[in-house]
């Protein structure tokens, strides 16, 4: 057995548009024979790929066909890359990234890429403990990720610790824990968490003996908006010292004190030979490695 390529770029390209109709307006063909292709590749395989929900989702099995289909297209472009006949094509990357990464230091070492290469980026932002399932449904290449096992069929590089410590504005403090942020002051002051996901408060409340229940939560889905509402004094909140040292130097921000907590980053990706691949993920782990804090000690 085997799938037809063009047949596995149609479901590729129906999962990233999300609808039949978007995929049929990127391959210039029409959504009948988008549907067509797809009932193609299902005969062929006998299983379904697709979801035909709004917007479509690839199945396990579609996931796998996804996943070959963006391989293949990546060492297609760097094949004509390599004998010069790619007639400036330019390649797509879709990686993901967790969103304070992104905010912070993650865009400078695919600019220095972009600036060699025809190339873009797709970038699918989402907690640094989700970013892995993303490889493995094929939707990404690769992936800034808390994991660090490898996932199958990706490799792993470690890329440092993203510290972050409880902070909030000197305003706040005055207002919510004149006598210090102990226990009884913790239960009723505003908190800000990312998303519903987000446990990094949880776990500063936890590593202090307080409610992790009690407080009033805001939730800002947004990294830099997320540090402007703990500057603003919305609520206090954890931050790495990319977005509280300058607070903290010139007094608008407190540390709360306690532990810091450490989140230990990895970069996986796609385990095959692709030159530009590979260029990106040199340069996105030196930078990590460059900017994040090593085994706890801080480079800042």
């Amino acid at each position: 057995m085997s799938i037809p390529l063009d047949l596995a770029r149609t479901l590729a390209a129906v999962v990233d548009e999300g609808t039949l109709d978007a995929a049929a307006r990127r391959l210039h063909i029409t959504p009948s024979a988008v549907s067509q292709r797809l009932r193609a590749l299902e005969d062929q395989l006998g299983r379904v790929v697709l979801v035909r929900s709004k917007p479509v989702r690839a199945t396990e099995a579609g996931d796998a066909v996804v996943r070959l289909a963006r391989q293949l297209a990546l060492l297609e472009h760097d094949a004509l890359t390599a004998i010069g006949a790619d007639g400036g094509a330019v390649a797509s990357l879709p990686l993901a990234v967790n969103a304070d990464s992104l905010a912070t230091w993650f865009l400078p070492p695919l600019q220095r890429v972009a600036e060699r290469h025809p190339v873009v980026f797709d970038l699918h932002r989402d907690d640094q403990d989700f970013t892995a399932g993303l490889l493995e449904s094929g939707t990404v290449m690769a992936a800034v990720t808390s994991r660090a096992a490898p996932v199958a069929g990706c490799r792993v590089r470690r890329l440092g610790v993203l510290r972050y410590e409880a902070v909030a504005a000197a305003s706040f403090c005055a207002r919510w824990f004149p006598q210090g942020p102990d226990v009884a002051a913790l239960a009723d002051a505003p908190v800000v968490d990312f998303d519903r996901r987000d446990d990094l408060q949880t776990q500063w409340l936890a590593s202090r003996g307080a409610s992790v229940a009690e407080p009033p939560r805001h939730r800002v889905p947004a990294s830099q908006d997320f540090a402007t509402a703990v500057r603003l004094g919305l609520g206090w909140g954890l931050l790495p010292g990319f977005q509280s040292a300058d607070g903290l130097a010139d007094g608008s921000l407190v540390r709360l004190g306690g532990d810091p907590v450490d989140v230990p980053l990895f970069w996986q990706q796609w385990n095959l030979t692709s030159p530009l691949l590979d260029e990106v993920a040199d340069e996105v782990v030196a930078e990590g490695r460059r900017v994040l804090a090593v085994d706890g000690l801080s480079r800042r």
